[in-house]
Formats: structure tokens, C-alpha cells, sequence
């Protein structure tokens, strides 16, 4: 099986040495993959489009699964096997872990001291829903895949569980962790903040309806091939 992992990545000193981690886990875990760091031309940077075009480059390339892997967010190798090979014949998207652990600053301290993830202070969030989606490229088109409006620092992730939900239902978990490194946190403010908390009020609002979810899919793929934001 041909797996690609495709690692959003826009170069900040501050997130360089949690970049550097997470390719080192995944050449480590997954020896056979092909890595790559993926970035478009988006200004500000957009998350979504990144993992979009991951799964592009791995639909191009006769890749049977694709890793969408976040570049601060360290997966478990059992979970994340189990997920690889159940995404390649699976209609939904799966996330490799059951519980998504936050190290912050204190944990990441630890873990870089040589303290095992596992064991590291951390702040468990409820209810992740992002860091590494695991799937076939075919089915991250079959619920529209990520909006590309949303940029910057953004709730793309939410927006997107939205829409699986609706259109799919929930996204398959595997019984695990994940451990989410530190680094400096976004600015929270601005126009494309505001903007992001628009749009994801709206993606809640369509929420449970697959006509509403679908038309507001679409707008955003209009929006994208109007823009050429599927490139970069």
C-alpha cells in the first residue's frame, strides 16, 4: 500500500523544532511513506488548502492512502496502522486516537528532556477533531473536503466535522493518543478571525441538513476555482 504523508508547513523559527519532531515520528513509525511538507501561495496561510492539496498531490501520484498531519501533532504508531489500513477501503475519514493531548510548554519541556510522551504533563482537549486525518483521497471529496475560506488561524477543523457529519457521518476514531507539541499561539484577532467565526457559525446552522451543508459547500468550491486556491 502507497501511503503519502502531507505535513501543512509554512517555515516560522518558533515551530521549526516541533516540524523537525514530526517528520522524524513519521519516518520512524512509517518507514515506507513518502513525506512532504505542503504550503500554497495563500496569504494569510491556509490550513485548509494545505490539506487539500496534500490530497491532490497523493490523488496524482496513485497514493492508496494519504496522512493529513499537522506539523506540532505526534501520533501513536498502533492507532495510526490501524487507521491507515482501515481508510483505504473506508467511505469515512479517520482520526488515529481517542484522546488528543496537549503537552504545552511544561509537557513539551519534558518530552524534549527525554521524558516519554506518554508521560509527559499535558492537558487533554475534548472533542479534537483535527492534527491527523488519515483517508482515501477519494472520500475527502465526497463531504467537500476543507473550506479554503477559512485562513490563518481559523476553526477549519470544526467546520469540517460539520460537514462528515452530515453528509457522512462521524469520522471513524481509533482507540489512542496524541500529543500536540508547543509553540507560540497565533494572534486571535483581525479580519480573517472575524471572518472565520462567521463562517463556522454557519457551518453550524447546516449542520444535521444535507441540503444546506451541500449548497454551502459548494459556494466555498466556487469560491476556491474562482481564486485558484486548490493551487500553490
Amino acid at each position: 500500500m502507497r501511503v503519502l504523508v502531507g505535513i501543512p508547513w509554512r517555515s516560522q523559527p518558533h515551530r521549526i523544532y516541533a516540524h523537525d519532531l514530526t517528520v522524524q515520528r513519521y519516518r520512524a513509525l512509517l518507514p515506507d511513506a513518502d513525506i512532504v511538507d505542503v504550503d500554497t501561495d495563500h496569504e494569510p496561510f491556509c490550513l485548509a488548502a494545505c490539506r487539500n492539496k496534500a490530497v491532490w498531490m497523493a490523488e496524482a501520484g496513485g497514493y492508496d492512502v494519504v496522512v493529513l498531519a499537522d506539523a506540532d501533532t505526534l501520533p501513536e504508531q498502533r492507532p495510526l496502522l490501524e487507521a491507515i489500513e482501515q481508510a483505504r477501503v473506508s467511505r469515512f475519514v479517520h482520526l488515529p486516537y481517542t484522546e488528543y493531548r496537549s503537552l504545552r510548554r511544561g509537557g513539551t519541556d519534558q518530552h524534549l528532556a527525554g521524558v516519554p510522551l506518554e508521560d509527559c504533563d499535558h492537558l487533554t482537549v475534548d472533542g479534537a477533531c483535527s492534527g491527523i486525518y488519515v483517508v482515501k483521497p477519494s472520500t475527502w471529496w465526497t463531504h467537500g473536503g476543507q473550506d479554503e475560506r477559512f485562513r490563518s488561524w481559523s476553526p477549519e477543523d470544526a467546520a469540517w466535522l460539520c460537514a462528515h457529519r452530515t453528509l457522512l457521518g462521524e469520522p471513524v476514531r481509533h482507540d489512542g493518543r496524541v500529543y500536540a507539541l508547543h509553540h507560540e499561539s497565533p494572534v486571535k484577532s483581525g479580519p480573517a478571525y472575524k471572518a472565520g467565526y462567521a463562517l463556522i457559525h454557519r457551518y453550524l446552522q447546516a449542520e444535521g441538513d444535507q441540503a444546506a451543508m451541500r449548497a454551502l459547500i459548494a459556494e466555498a468550491v466556487t469560491c476556491e476555482e474562482s481564486t485558484s486556491l486548490t493551487g500553490g
